[in-house]
Parts: structure tokens; C-alpha cells; sequence
């Protein structure tokens, strides 16, 4: 296991130098417009106008003004409120959509790739799914890691529902899936166990245990402090992991219904592995997907409500005060997202600084809107500080029609590319610079 820097350990020698982390976090069907777009709480919500030409409903979109603006958290954002400074709201941006392709299937499998229609066309690619952005950054800074980059899903139902294009946001290229890994066990033994070595070894801070106590003689107060943090975040999650299996063993359920693992706190396991990843510095990279895209059967989501429901017909759902339950979700994935923000923010790295300090950590769904199957004002945050590069705790509104792959061209800059372009691409979203 690798362990976190420790600089008593290090005595004089030269600090290593911080790698920058890229971190993007999905979130399936859409987001209710008028609990995430600033202005829009009273709006009502447009009529199911979606199908599969999805850009048709351009027509009713309200033209923005492009502009810079005071970060206002909206109902959906509030449990970003301990993040207000470490984030940048980005509105405005399209997907432009190619028709043949289901919209949420292309909603979640080219969202990180961006190909125009004209380009899959002129490539004779059936659908425009091509090398994600992930996977290009990973070429450039993930060659110097264990695992050049992580694909990790929360899609906890136990059946499949829907093919490959709906669960997975990552592509080595054209139909070519990165797979992700949505077991906490199978995670676990992929970052700590090796693959084949798994079941040879124990829990591996059981093999570690005996060398830290010795360990802990040689270093000083603060690095015996972070090395106890460690070993109890390592023991914790193999605790919650073995839980979780035995609740698994006990249930006879055989429907695709997550009644088996609490949503919360198998997302956070999730996270918390994700975290340890990048401590570790296993991982520079890594794609978190909440859910699938679709899957047309029911999730329990906690105490949100008194059984399972089905997220897609809920999105669906937003006339009179129908909205209010996909809203429900909408939050509760914001609170995943501030769960993984403030996890990053209490990691100190080498020089002092914490993971988000030197990560781009965001945040945005494939779809505008949920109700609609709209591609465009597609949401977006943009959290961490990507080792000074960005300014941070604003809202950038870019002119209407913006595409989203300068946002993936500006990332891909931002992380140390040398690139003119990306996908249908036409510039950088240069606001976001410091």
C-alpha cells in the first residue's frame, strides 16, 4: 500500500512536486431547471417536447446575456454553501445531438467525447462516441501512476436494465468502453489487492498494521496524526465494505431494486475509495457516475421517500408541484457532490496544500433539463483550484450556444495539454482563468 507523503519520513530531501487531479462526477436524466439555473425558481416548466431530436426544443430557450456574476447558490446548490469559494457555476453551454441514438444513451456515453454529428458522419462512426476527455488527459498525465485512470460507477441495482450507452461515461475510443466498477469490494481489491493477488491476501491493513505501529516510532506529532487518520479511513472503509456484503448475503430480493444498499452511504464508500485513490497516488484521474441514464426500474433513496422510486418517470414528472421529487434527488446528488469536495479538502498533500487545492473537480449531467431531453444550457460546476489556475466562487454565464467541448478543451489545458482543439471545439471558456 502506498502510503500518504510523509515529510518526517522525507527529512531534508526535496518536496515532490504536487500532480494536478482531474475528478468529473455524472449525474443521470437531467437536473430540474428551476432548482439549478439562477432566475429560474418560479419558472414553470416547459411541456415533454423531448424525443430524439432533442435540439428542437432550442426554440424555447430564453437567449442569455453572456456575462460574470456573484456566485448565488441556488435551492438545488445549498449544500455547496461551505464550498462557496472553492466552486464556479457555468451556464450556456450545448451538446449539439445526433439523431439515431437514444437521447439518453448519448445523454451519459458522449458527453465527455463531444463529436460533432458532421465528425462522426465524415469517420463513419455509428454513434459519436469517440476517445473521452478523460482518457485523453490520462495519456498525458496518468502514464506516471499505478492506474493511468479510474472508471467508478454508484449504479446499485443488482440487474442490467439497458446496454452499455446508458451506464458509462468513459471510452479507450469508438464503442471501445472503459469499464467502471460499481462493487466497493472489487474496487477495493483494484486499488489495494492487485487483481489476482486478491484472494491470497488479507485485509491489507491487517498486513500493514505491524510495519505502521514500527513506522509511527520514527515520525513526528503531525505525521503520526495524518498516519492514524490513514490507516482509520483504510480500516473504516474495509469495515463498511464487509457490511454492506453481509447485507447483500441476507437478501433474497432479485428484482433490480436498491433496497439492499442504502444509496447514501454506498455512494460515499464509493467516494471514499476515490479519495484514497488520489491520496495514495494510485490515480491522477477518475470519472464518478451516480446513476444510469434511463434504467427503467426503482431506487430507494433513503429518507427522501416512503419507498423506491423510479428517477427517469420523476424527471418526466415537473408539471404543477410534480417537480418536487426529482428536485428531492437533484439535492441529495448535490450533497454527494459537497460529501466529495469537503473529503478532498480535509487531505493535506506534500506541500501543505489539500487535494482540491490541486484538482478540478466537477460537477454536470449530459442533459439541460430532464423534462425535455434538451442539449442545451447544459449544467455545470466547476469545483477545486487546479493548483492556482482558476478563479474561484463565481458565476460565468456564456453566450447561448457555447459549446461544452471548449469547456473540455479549457480542462484539458488546464491540466497541461497542448491542444488547439477538442472534439467540434471553437475556443476556450477563458473566464474561467485567474
Amino acid at each position: 500500500m502506498a502510503l500518504p507523503f510523509l515529510p518526517s519520513i522525507a527529512g531534508a530531501a526535496k518536496l515532490p512536486k504536487v500532480d494536478k487531479k482531474f475528478v468529473m462526477m455524472y449525474v443521470p436524466n437531467g437536473l430540474v431547471r428551476r432548482g439549478f439555473f439562477p432566475g429560474e425558481g418560479k419558472v414553470e416548466s416547459p411541456g415533454f417536447r423531448g424525443g430524439f431530436d432533442a435540439d428542437k426544443e432550442k426554440g424555447y430557450r430564453v437567449q442569455t446575456v453572456p456575462g460574470i456574476h456573484p456566485l448565488e447558490l441556488t435551492s438545488t446548490m445549498q449544500p455547496l454553501k461551505a464550498h462557496a469559494k472553492d466552486i464556479t457555476l457555468v451556464t450556456g453551454m450545448d451538446r449539439t445531438f445526433k439523431n439515431g441514438q437514444d437521447v439518453h444513451a448519448q445523454g451519459a456515453s458522449c458527453y465527455l467525447t463531444s463529436i460533432s454529428p458532421e465528425q462522426a458522419a465524415a469517420k463513419g462512426m455509428r454513434h459519436p462516441n469517440g476517445r473521452s476527455l478523460d482518457q485523453i488527459i490520462a495519456d498525458k498525465v496518468g502514464q506516471q501512476t499505478a492506474l493511468p485512470s479510474l472508471e467508478i460507477s454508484c449504479n446499485g441495482f443488482l440487474a442490467g436494465k439497458e446496454d452499455i450507452y446508458f451506464n458509462n461515461i468513459s471510452w479507450y475510443g469508438e464503442d471501445r468502453i472503459a469499464p467502471s466498477i460499481k462493487n466497493p469490494k472489487k474496487l477495493y481489491q483494484r486499488l489495494f489487492t492487485g487483481g489476482g493477488y486478491a484472494e491470497h491476501m488479507g485485509d491489507v491493513s491487517d498486513l500493514v498494521l505491524a510495519d505502521a505501529k514500527d513506522l509511527s516510532r520514527q515520525l513526528g506529532r503531525d505525521d503520526r496524526e495524518t498516519m492514524d487518520q490513514f490507516m482509520t479511513m483504510i480500516r473504516d472503509i474495509e469495515v463498511r465494505i464487509e457490511r454492506m456484503e453481509q447485507m447483500v448475503a441476507r437478501s433474497t430480493i432479485m428484482e433490480p431494486i436498491d433496497t439492499i444498499l442504502p444509496r447514501k452511504d454506498y455512494i460515499r464508500l464509493q467516494i471514499d475509495l476515490l479519495v484514497a485513490a488520489l491520496q495514495m497516488g494510485i490515480t491522477n484521474v477518475s470519472t464518478l457516475m451516480i446513476g444510469p441514464e434511463r434504467w427503467e426500474a426503482s431506487l430507494l433513496y433513503e429518507d427522501l421517500f416512503s419507498k423506491a422510486v423510479n428517477h427517469h418517470q420523476l424527471s418526466h414528472n415537473q408539471k404543477g408541484e410534480g417537480w418536487r421529487g426529482a428536485h428531492k434527488i437533484d439535492v441529495f446528488h448535490m450533497e454527494q457532490y459537497d460529501y466529495l469536495l469537503t473529503r478532498m479538502k480535509s487531505v493535506k498533500e506534500a506541500d501543505g496544500s489539500t487535494l482540491l487545492d490541486n484538482a478540478m473537480v466537477t460537477y454536470g449531467a449530459g442533459m439541460g433539463d430532464g423534462a425535455t431531453h434538451q442539449y442545451f444550457d447544459m449544467p455545470f460546476i466547476m469545483g477545486g483550484g487546479a493548483q492556482g489556475q482558476i478563479k474561484q466562487g463565481r458565476y460565468i454565464q456564456c453566450k447561448s450556444g457555447t459549446l461544452n467541448s471548449n469547456m473540455w478543451l479549457s480542462m484539458a489545458k488546464l491540466m497541461g495539454l497542448e491542444m488547439d482543439s477538442y472534439a467540434d471545439s471553437n475556443g476556450v471558456i477563458s473566464d474561467l482563468w485567474t
